[in-house]
């Protein structure tokens, strides 16, 4: 079992409605459980994440999307410098119309002794019709990309959604673990469904649920060499997230 926390912030800076410049921090928790008379891989994970994201239009359709990202992750009582990584995102889209936004994009992102994973992205914001859309969906702390989301505006008030994403983990393990100072690396595919209830313009709260499919845990040594390796069965997860600005 896992219960996860996170929470994130941060100053935007936005001439008007087409370029911004914004400061993100975020603050993770992984509180794992493991079950069995084995002992178990890891504790607590902590990460920390810093992030520029910049939107900039110009001419009358083109936006330029970038994300440089600096990244934290650790079991407790690990030696915090020797958990980071950095990449980002970068991409572009063409406006060909009010109903429909797309381009290219590309993330990198550095991983733990490892070599560093380099994705495609799909930048996107198509309404296709007036109260159903498909876009870009936002990551969580530990998502390898944004994935992609449908939504369907029911009124002023609420929202409902459907996305999948690709979830990916790599975090320096403890001193004292069984791999002491090795990595421990949780990824899985992730399908989820929820709701938005909007409280005004500027807060609004989801309920979200879903099921990790393809989920797999690792744990490597030091240099990254595999010590140990265990699929996991399809895993339900249920979340309430809140957000203002």
């Amino acid at each position: 079992n896992t219960s996860r926390l996170f929470i994130q912030g941060g100053p935007v800076y936005s001439p008007d409605h087409r370029r911004s410049v914004s400061l993100s921090v975020g603050y993770g928790f992984d509180g794992y459980d493991f079950s069995g008379n084995r002992q178990a891989p890891w504790q607590d994970v902590h990460s920390l994440r810093l992030g520029v994201p910049v939107r900039w239009g110009f001419g009358r359709a083109w936006t330029i999307i970038g994300v440089p990202t600096l990244r934290f992750a650790a079991e407790n009582s690990s030696d915090w410098d020797n958990g980071v990584t950095g990449g980002g995102f970068a991409g572009f889209s063409y406006k060909f119309s009010d109903r429909l936004t797309i381009g290219p994009g590309i993330g990198m992102l550095g991983q733990l002794e490892d070599d560093a994973s380099i994705f495609p992205i799909l930048i996107i914001n198509w309404k296709i019709t007036d109260r159903l859309s498909l876009e870009t969906g936002r990551g969580m702390a530990a998502t390898q990309g944004p994935g992609l989301t449908l939504n369907w505006n029911l009124n002023d008030r609420w929202d409902f959604l459907m996305g999948g994403r690709y979830e990916q983990e790599r975090f320096r393990l403890a001193r004292d673990n069984p791999v002491p100072g090795g990595i421990g690396a949780k990824s899985s595919f992730t399908l989820l469904a929820g709701t938005n209830y909007s409280f005004s313009k500027r807060i609004k709260a989801s309920l979200v649920g879903g099921m990790d499919f393809g989920g797999e845990l690792r744990q490597e040594d030091r240099d990254g060499n595999l010590v140990a390796k265990e699929d996991y069965d399809p895993a339900l997860f249920l979340c309430v997230t809140f957000s203002g600005q």
